[in-house]
């Protein structure tokens, strides 16, 4: 049994270790082109498409209106930029934050009955007539330069939808520090996805589309309380390129609270499971490129692999505890304070544990990488300590709980 079980860790520990492998492959082969598009990007546009944004919104009094303020802040031209507000059947004082901005000939405003958000999202491409559209949560928001950046990327005329770099708004509890770190290792990650042509998610906060392209592939769906990803999927599965704007930023209020935060990531993995299940056609696939053949196939077992690894750690050390309450009753309580005597010798050289340290050191690389490219610099602080000590514990207690409404078929909720 420990052979098998040793067997299986070597397995998941060796895929983790390649898809580390070939995410530092396309950053090292990418590096140059990434400077590229900064320049690029510093030297604006000659010509400025259109652009609605939309901002679907339920309930979202408390942030709905520096959501807007930051839009109409927006470095880009007033006569080029339409915004809208789309009240999904809020019950609480969203419609009268919405009223502050009537007056505002940039904004639209318009209010329906509640029916989830993507028929919020649906209802506004009816109305739209620009070249691009694009979606900003009503929790967001966005920097001054990001459109502007974005909007350069469409400069290359196969981009249909582009991306932006999701941060963390002032985080301050150690559960936002931990989601700082994520964000900004997926900063990394999504940059790395597009130059594979392998992104899955669009994110609700300020992804841009050319509109003709809904005419294309359809509007949003409900796709399991995860629109964002089901409509990149849809995309992808049409070969439709889909890019990244490293530098384009948006923030976004992440969950203060354990419990926020487990309420939110149970809807994410429940709704990426859902969605991998509807495109299971997609897996070792050669017409899907990469996202086929890898990462959707590395995305979802990495769910089982955490979920793994963190039972046998676990286990091991249940195992250990038993051990030591066996000890004290046997022979009574005895401690004394261990002398420090380092020794190489003493070094584990196991093979397993080797190849562990090799990974974690890899992901530590990464995580540095991604600090770099998302602020500018690789130094290391707290939220990394926060990150690598819990995020590994807190992490499986959602995932678990999204396999098991996945498998049992259990509803799960938006909030």
């Amino acid at each position: 049994m420990p052979d098998i079980s040793n067997t299986i860790i070597y397995i998941f520990i060796f895929i983790s270790l390649y898809f580390e492998v070939f995410v530092l492959i396309t950053y090292f082969e990418t590096r140059l082109t990434i400077k590229e598009e900064n320049v690029v990007i510093k030297k604006g546009l000659k010509k400025y498409p259109s652009v609605t944004i939309m901002v679907p919104c339920w309930n979202e009094a408390g942030t709905l209106s520096k959501t807007i303020h930051s839009l109409l802040n927006l470095n880009y031209p007033k006569d080029k930029l339409k915004i809208m507000i789309i009240d999904d059947g809020s019950t609480d004082n969203t419609w009268k934050v919405a009223e502050k901005f009537k007056n505002k000939p940039q904004v639209e405003m318009y209010h329906k009955e509640n029916g989830g958000k993507y028929t919020a999202l649906n209802f506004g491409l009816t109305k739209i007539t620009t070249d691009l559209v694009g979606c900003l949560d009503a929790d967001s928001y966005v920097d001054k330069d990001a459109l502007q950046n974005i909007v350069t990327y469409f400069q290359d005329k196969e981009t249909m939808a582009v991306t932006p770099s999701v941060k963390v708004w002032q985080p301050k509890t150690i559960i936002q520090l931990i989601q700082k770190v994520e964000y900004g290792w997926g900063i990394f990650l999504r940059k790395m996805l597009s130059y594979m042509g392998a992104l899955y998610v669009t994110p609700g906060p300020f992804s841009i589309f050319r509109r003709e392209i809904f005419d294309v592939v359809g509007g949003y769906r409900h796709a399991h309380q995860t629109e964002d990803m089901e409509l990149a999927m849809r995309l992808q599965t049409n070969h439709i390129k889909i890019a990244n704007a490293h530098n384009a930023y948006v923030y976004t209020v992440a969950p203060a609270t354990l419990r926020k935060l487990y309420k939110q990531r149970l809807r994410w993995t429940y709704g990426f499971l859902k969605n991998v299940i509807d495109y299971r056609f997609v897996f070792f696939k050669r017409e899907y490129g990469n996202l086929g053949i890898f990462v959707l196939p590395v995305a979802s077992l990495s769910i089982f692999s955490a979920l793994y690894l963190i039972a046998v750690t676990m286990f091991s050390f249940g195992q250990s505890v038993f051990k030591e309450i066996i000890k004290i009753q046997t022979v009574g309580f005895s401690y004394t304070w261990p002398a420090f005597n380092f020794n190489w010798f003493t070094i584990n050289t196991e093979f397993l544990a080797l190849i562990s340290t090799i990974a974690l050191l890899g992901t530590i690389y990464m995580m540095l990488l991604s600090r770099k490219m998302s602020e500018g610099n690789v130094r290391p602080g707290l939220d990394m300590l926060y990150f690598l000590t819990l995020y590994t514990f807190i992490a499986p207690l959602w995932m678990a709980k999204a396999v098991y409404n996945t498998l049992f078929k259990v509803k799960t909720s938006w909030r």
